[in-house]
């Protein structure tokens, strides 16, 4: 069984790239967005970049639209080999890295300058640096947009208006948690089956930013768009430590500055896309509700209770909430 194990592992860790020829390397990098989303977009051009910085020698192959399963899938693919990288939201990492949490936490950060001036900082790199230890290299954080709650048969404007609706969250504890808080009824559910659970009425409402509201048409089934902002959870750009651990030292280097030279590519494609996407659904017949944001708020103190509990999570929040 041991050997059946390794020899398993290790036939994993070859499908993370594939080779072409004896120094060229394509590495297999995942994503659940369509062609043309910003973080698609961007692993794109770190590809360019890492081609150009290696002469030719490494490149990435992106598969995109949920081609190799849903975030869960491609973490765990990642994990053991099977992916040279993956590109997820923060908060699937929040059950296997304890400090991501940290990030995801409601009404964290107080504008979209803030949440960059803080993950490009040291706070970042060590939030990214814990994750190594669970089998991830965290190469950079792209921007998710704020996220706000979106509903098909009702309006939410208040935080009594969210009690006993079933909204459908990422699958992780602390997303469960955070729309309890409001009195919502968290559904964890894979993005790629939102629409239906939408359009069926097996969930009232979902929540998500701007782009990943109209690239999903989540607008076409839920008009309700409530401006509640009550995150700025980041994506994150991991990196297999099993694959990693296999490159030269040159050629790691060459990775993470291939990824970091991403970011304000796809810094700049963000935001076009926010403003490009705001007007869609609004032409789409979304209405865009502007909420009692200050009550959302209130409810959040049982969420940093439950979750910021040792000395680290609460020293990270605060080091975030004293950032200038």
């Amino acid at each position: 069984m041991k050997l059946k194990t390794t020899l398993l592992a290790t036939a994993a860790a070859t499908m993370a790239f594939i080779s072409m020829g004896a120094q060229a390397t394509e590495f297999r990098s995942a994503d659940i967005h369509p062609d043309g989303y910003p973080t698609v977009e961007a692993v794109k051009f770190m590809g360019e970049r890492l081609k150009a910085l290696t002469n030719g020698k490494h490149s990435i192959k992106v598969f995109n639209n949920s081609a190799l399963g849903n975030e869960k899938d491609t973490i765990e693919q990642t994990k053991i080999g099977a992916l040279a990288m993956a590109r997820v939201n923060i908060a699937p990492m929040n059950n296997i890295c304890a400090e991501t949490q940290v990030p995801t936490m409601p009404f964290l950060f107080r504008s979209k300058e803030h949440m960059r001036h803080v993950l490009d900082g040291s706070i970042g790199e060590q939030i990214l640096a814990s994750c190594a230890p669970q089998g991830f290299i965290g190469l950079v954080y792209y921007d998710s947009g704020a996220r706000n709650l979106y509903t098909a048969k009702k309006p939410v404007r208040t935080l009594a208006d969210a009690k006993g609706m079933k909204i459908r969250v990422q699958q992780s504890d602390l997303w469960v948690s955070l729309l309890e808080a409001m009195g919502a009824n968290a559904t964890p559910m894979p993005f790629g089956e939102v629409y239906t659970a939408l359009k069926t009425g097996l969930v009232d409402g979902a929540e998500n930013n701007y782009p990943s509201y109209e690239s999903s048409r989540h607008f076409e089934v839920a008009k309700y768009y409530s401006i509640t902002e009550h995150s700025m959870a980041p994506e994150m750009l991991l990196f297999s430590k099993r694959t990693w651990d296999g490159l030269s030292a040159e050629d790691q280097k060459a990775v993470r500055t291939a990824a970091k030279e991403s970011v304000p590519f796809m810094r700049k494609l963000w935001d076009e896309r926010e403003e490009k996407s705001l007007a869609t659904v609004k032409a789409g017949g979304a209405e865009i509700i502007t909420v009692d944001k200050v009550s959302f708020q209130n409810a959040m103190k049982p969420v940093y209770d439950k979750f910021i509990t040792d000395a680290k999570l609460k020293d990270l929040v605060k080091r975030i909430q004293e950032t200038k």
